[in-house]
């Protein structure tokens, strides 16, 4: 087993042999001998409103409740008894039939329930669609079952994809107008700008129903509801459709690691007790979250998050999940604060071997469903084996998020001066992972830009990124922004490992932070939108960045299917250079010096070189001191005892190239 194989694991192979069988022995108790778990994840068919052989079945667990009604515009929205619910004998399940005639699509609904010494208005757990009244803010299901079903017209692209160019992006900021963008609009706006630039997967976030528009989806009421604040869920699925059509895959946050705290829109107290979803008493809370957390040991909870898995492959046709906040999962203290600087703390007690269980589980679910999935952990701790397979006693995640690497380039670009950054110390952040599992690479995600934060480009350009952008402009702070961008970028994606990831307009180095409306800022939208026009605009640097960065996934993308090689880590002449899969990648990061005539070890086998990307490009905001079409020919040299072969190259100051044998 390769999870096994790392000798550092040998004190605790008991504890990781009875994790991977304790999630085997769930599953059997779950599904049945010889049954599919993904089968039995199936509670969104069975809970929730359903249209079945001419009349309507609604199903809701709330082991707590005493009475329960529909109450909606079909009943003048009160307690009506033609709409209110049985208890199933025996069960913790209420249960109603409903005429055809009862109830019709784009109704609003709530239930109304009590429960001992109280009651109150809940929105169904499996609800498909929720909505919110633009005039008291507040939610109510709704009906939706439209004579036609959406008819899908392309399947998702083939088979399992093993290194990733992924594009993470918002919907509702998708657009540059200071509102909330829509599932249309960016199918038709964001996907050709997402296809153009080179990426193959689209990874959408707050796609999951939440009260909240400034929580960035995170806080999550209704689990099985597409967010109504942009569009119908025909909507989503043809931008799901469309993608796929254009060969790109769809992938989305799922957020199984908390929910929202809210009682009449969410889950929290929803029969009346504090322990139906989440754990009870202060384990139940995520103080830092403001939020709820749930008990990952109760059959009911694994049987709607599940199913929640399982869901939205089917129904909307995604192409996996990145699950959020899986360090938050795994452990007892939601990993705040800790440093994870041995392999023993993984085992000390302060996991919850239920949430290890459950992930297991969730994984097995996913690639059962649809085997070519991608699954995606953001998990900060280093777990071993989090993308290890299911087989090998791992998690069973594709991959994991580098979650220090874009830590590592902020500090870079903020706390250490140019002349002092080290070429060993940057190969070693860019390549430092486990043989057994597979990373997503980065230099910034949305986390870095939020409230507080900055992007990379705003980072490394400061206040001059108002004034300074001009194509026919030059001053310091931009031109050195704007050559490590690119420089940064082109380090990340050829080390990355295999995956790599960008968020949506950061390619061309979207200024300033990320910041929804809210109180605080009155409600403005203005850091809540994309400025495409920057990216089209010839006379701007951001247009050169965004060319750049289209570029970089074409000559690149598909050249990180085996490790890089090492040939020269120079730290006094900060020049950096490995070979990856037929490409040999040469990186100046000296902020002064250019050398000429810069002997380059080259991996044996003769061939000349030609440059296939050079950072220093005029079109990509570069000053072009590269010759174009020029080629290298290896000559024979002696280091030390050993022979080996070099090219000379002219290596400009904060430059880049890659060359092509």
């Amino acid at each position: 087993m390769k999870l096994l194989d790392d000798s550092f694991l040998a004190p605790y192979e008991a504890a990781i042999r009875g994790r991977a069988a304790h999630a085997r022995k769930r599953a059997v108790e779950l599904a049945g001998k010889g049954r599919r778990l993904s089968d039995w994840a199936s509670a969104h068919e069975y809970y929730g409103l359903h249209f079945i052989d001419g009349e309507w079945v609604f199903r809701e667990w709330a082991p707590n409740a005493t009475a329960m009604w529909l109450v909606g515009d079909f009943s003048g929205w009160q307690r009506k008894p033609r709409f209110a619910l049985k208890r199933l004998p025996g069960r913790d399940v209420w249960e109603g039939h409903f005429p055809a005639r009862a109830i019709r699509h784009q109704q609003f609904y709530r239930l109304d329930m009590t429960w001992p010494g109280g009651g109150g208005e809940r929105i169904p757990a499996y609800a498909r669609r929720v909505v919110q009244d633009p005039v008291t803010n507040l939610f109510a299901a709704q009906v939706w079952q439209p004579k036609q079903a959406y008819a899908w017209k392309n399947e998702s692209p083939k088979g399992r994809i093993k290194a990733p160019l992924i594009y993470e992006a918002h919907v509702g900021m998708g657009g540059e107008e200071p509102r909330v963008h829509t599932y249309a609009e960016f199918r038709d706006e964001v996907l050709p700008r997402i296809k153009a630039a080179g990426y193959d997967v689209v990874q959408l976030m707050a796609i999951m129903e939440h009260p909240y528009y400034g929580s960035f989806g995170y806080h999550v009421s209704s689990f099985f509801a597409a967010s109504s604040r942009f569009g119908t869920p025909e909507d989503l699925k043809s931008l799901v459709d469309t993608a796929h059509g254009m060969g790109l895959r769809v992938i989305m946050d799922i957020v199984h690691s908390h929910a929202v705290k809210n009682e009449r829109d969410g889950l929290s107290l929803f029969d009346g007790t504090d322990y139906q979803y989440f754990h009870s008493g202060p384990r139940g809370w995520h103080k830092a979250w403001d939020s709820r957390c749930f008990d990952y040991g109760k059959t009911d909870v694994l049987h709607f998050l599940l199913s929640n898995c399982r869901f939205w492959l089917d129904e909307y046709h995604f192409d996996g999940y990145r699950f959020d906040g899986v360090t938050s999962m795994l452990y007892f203290d939601h990993g705040l604060g800790t440093s994870f600087t041995n392999y023993g703390m993984y085992f000390d007690g302060s996991m919850d071997d239920d949430a290890w269980c459950y992930l297991a589980l969730a994984n097995r679910v996913i690639h059962e469903t649809r085997p070519e999935a991608i699954t995606i952990a953001e998990d900060v701790s280093g777990l071993p084996g989090c993308a290890a397979p299911l087989a090998d006693c791992g998690l069973g995640f594709d991959f994991r998020m580098a979650m220090g690497e874009p830590d590592y380039w902020f500090k870079l670009a903020e706390k250490v001066r140019d002349e002092d950054w080290n070429m060993h110390s940057l190969w070693y952040e860019l390549t430092n992972r486990r043989p057994e599992e597979k990373v997503v690479s980065y230099v910034e995600s949305h986390d870095q830009a939020l409230v507080g934060g900055k992007t990379f480009f705003f980072q490394l350009a400061d206040s001059a990124i108002y004034y300074g952008m001009g194509r026919d402009q030059h001053g310091l702070a931009v031109d050195r922004a704007v050559a490590l961008h690119k420089m940064a970028r082109l380090a990340t994606l050829a080390l990355a490992g295999p995956a790599y990831l960008n968020f949506m307009g950061n390619e061309f180095g979207h200024p300033e932070w990320i910041d929804f409306p809210r109180a605080e800022n009155g409600w403005d939208y203005t850091h809540a939108r994309r400025q495409w026009s920057l990216r089209d605009d010839k006379a701007l640097q951001f247009k050169a960045l965004g060319d750049f960065d289209a570029a970089l996934t074409r000559a690149v993308g598909a050249h990180r299917r085996k490790e890089p090689v090492p040939l020269t880590i120079n730290d006094p002449d900060h020049v950096l250079a490995f070979w990856r899969d037929g490409l040999l990648y040469v990186f100046n990061f000296d902020p002064v010096r250019s050398y000429t005539d810069y002997g380059v070890m080259v991996p044996p086998g003769g061939g000349t070189y030609r440059i296939v990307l050079d950072t220093d490009d005029v079109a990509f905001g570069g000053e072009g001191r590269v010759a174009k079409h020029q080629r290298f020919f290896p000559e024979n040299v002696m280091k030390g005892d050993e022979q080996i072969q070099q090219i000379k190259l002219y290596l400009p100051a904060r430059t880049a190239l890659v060359l092509a044998r």
